[in-house]
């Protein structure tokens, strides 16, 4: 598993977008128990926070400890430096399993063996994500241009997964049918640029050429964004469903 959102955990918290309670809503519908959780990959812990209003306890690990020392805390979560494809737990541990916008990072077989060790019969793996965002016609240009024009060739080789919408992953279980859900927010342009901020590719961007790819195209970006507005944001939500 690799480690590429160390750098900026700190701007991971303030902008990754959260997800809709729709997609809660599925896959607590699936889950037969509700006492104890493994949120894989848990970055800034919003997963792993919203879980434990509905589990007796969650566990959430990353191999990131800048990561984990910025995520959300409470009683019921336990937070442990450790990767997806080798853990502790004991077998047949876990209701649910889930992983949000990390499964493509990991080597496939070797997470699969831990969820198939580690998850209860009929306990549930949910793989969640998002994909590219969509917005306002002239600013998706501009969105676009970065993304693939400034950014392309500094994209991690994993990244085609997302850009794939999760559906050429390796998925050996009994595959649950979800709902199509996107996430909408109203954003601001700082919103919006804290957000890019937290694409992987500008850190390889930045190690390569030691300097940030944003910084020549923010005057334009505001210029089209307009002052004081605010933009509609859309997510298409990224799930693969199964039972363990």
């Amino acid at each position: 598993m690799k480690d590429q959102f160390s750098k900026q955990s700190d701007l991971y918290v303030k902008f990754r977008p959260s997800y809709p309670q729709e997609v809660f809503d599925f896959i607590l519908s699936l889950v037969s128990a509700r006492h104890l959780a493994w949120d894989v990959g848990t970055g800034n812990g919003q997963i792993a926070e919203v879980l434990s209003t509905y589990f007796d306890q969650v566990i959430a690990t990353d191999i990131s400890e800048k990561q984990i020392s910025n995520a959300k805390k409470n009683e019921k979560i336990i937070y442990k430096l450790e990767s997806a494809e080798k853990t502790d737990f004991p077998d047949n541990h876990f209701d649910l399993i889930t992983v949000a916008q990390a499964i493509h990072w990991f080597d496939f077989s070797a997470f699969y063996s831990e969820v198939k060790r580690t998850g209860k019969r009929n306990g549930v793996l949910a793989v969640i994500g998002y994909g590219l965002l969509t917005t306002d016609s002239e600013i998706q240009k501009w969105i676009l241009h970065f993304y693939s024009g400034v950014l392309g060739k500094y994209w991690d080789k994993e990244r085609r997964y997302i850009d794939e919408s999760y559906k050429t992953i390796p998925f050996p279980f009994e595959e649950i049918p979800a709902p199509a859900i996107s996430n909408d927010f109203e954003w601001s342009v700082e919103q919006m640029i804290g957000y890019l901020k937290t694409w992987s590719a500008i850190q390889n961007y930045i190690k390569e050429k030691n300097q940030n790819p944003l910084e020549s195209g923010l005057e334009d970006l505001k210029s089209i964004w307009g002052e004081g507005k605010k933009r509609k944001v859309r997510f298409p939500i990224l799930l693969r469903i199964g039972k363990i």
